[in-house]
């Protein structure tokens, strides 16, 4: 099997290695969250109204789009269902109104009415030196001149500068797998966070690029060297106020699970570290 990387794996190794083994290895799952669940809808309605005719793209019609998209999610996946549900800070209307907020948000950033999006949730993939890169990019959008763009939308706020790598990281590794396999830069890199209506952007370049291959190899081979020693020793950083697993974590006083048997050949599954999921944030 061809090893492969997504960049939701590969930087979650770059944080803590022991988040990585969490999520590759033991498929721990962090509780259930009603506002990623509600960043997928919101995802899901900006996707689907570029199917209306330009004129039609308006806040009404993308709030009406909120339910039966929920419904057509709820139908794929029976787990979101309690989403809803598990919001304690919030009943049902309310759900949906924290949602619709950050739709009409958009509006205040972009005009759909003046975009035609070259994609939407594009599947990307690209092999180098033997390992396969792959992800989703919520939008591609293309000038007339080939110029391309590269959009993620946010549903949460813009971070601070000393936590924006994460994100950077992200779309630098979209613009890399596009230059491989379309032999053209992207031109700019645009992350709209809807969470307080800002748009960060980024003209990257070949430097940058060939820089970040460099790291995304360096990645792999640590995560090759960390599946053959077992050794996934946690990585600290102002992050973990935010982790998942903090109570399993030795550097918080938790004790990890058993290293499952077939660890080796888990980490090694292309399945598993190129996981990638549309809307993954």
């Amino acid at each position: 099997m061809v090893p492969a990387l997504s960049p939701s794996r590969a930087a979650d190794f770059k944080q803590c290695p022991l988040l990585f083994r969490f999520r590759t290895i033991d498929k721990l799952d962090g509780p259930p969250s009603p506002a990623a669940a509600r960043g997928t809808l919101v995802h899901e309605v900006l996707e689907h109204l570029f199917e209306l005719p330009a004129a039609e793209r308006t806040p009404e019609a993308a709030l009406a789009l909120l339910e039966p998209r929920w419904a057509s999610l709820v139908e794929e996946r029976p787990e979101l269902a309690t989403m809803i549900e598990d919001d304690e800070s919030l009943d049902e209307d309310g759900w949906f109104k924290a949602a619709g907020a950050l739709v009409e948000r958009w509006f205040t950033l972009e005009n759909p009415q003046w975009l035609e999006p070259a994609e939407r949730e594009l599947y990307v993939e690209t092999e180098v030196d033997g390992l396969t890169l792959r992800g989703y990019v919520d939008r591609l959008d293309i000038a007339p001149d080939g110029a391309m763009r590269v959009v993620d939308y946010k549903t949460g706020r813009s971070p601070r500068e000393a936590f924006e790598g994460k994100a950077l990281f992200q779309m630098k590794f979209y613009a890399l797998v596009l230059w491989r396999q379309r032999g053209e830069i992207p031109r700019q890199l645009q992350l709209v966070y809807l969470g307080n209506g800002e748009i960060v952007r980024y003209e990257p370049d070949e430097h940058d690029l060939l820089g970040l291959e460099r790291n995304v190899k360096a990645v792999w081979q640590a995560i090759v060297r960390a599946s053959e020693t077992g050794d996934w020793r946690p990585r600290t950083s102002r992050l973990c106020d935010w982790c998942d697993f903090k109570e399993l974590c030795p550097e918080w006083g938790g004790t990890p699970p058993p290293l499952p048997a077939d660890a080796g050949r888990l980490v090694l599954d292309p399945r598993v570290t190129g996981e990638a999921l549309i809307g993954d944030d």
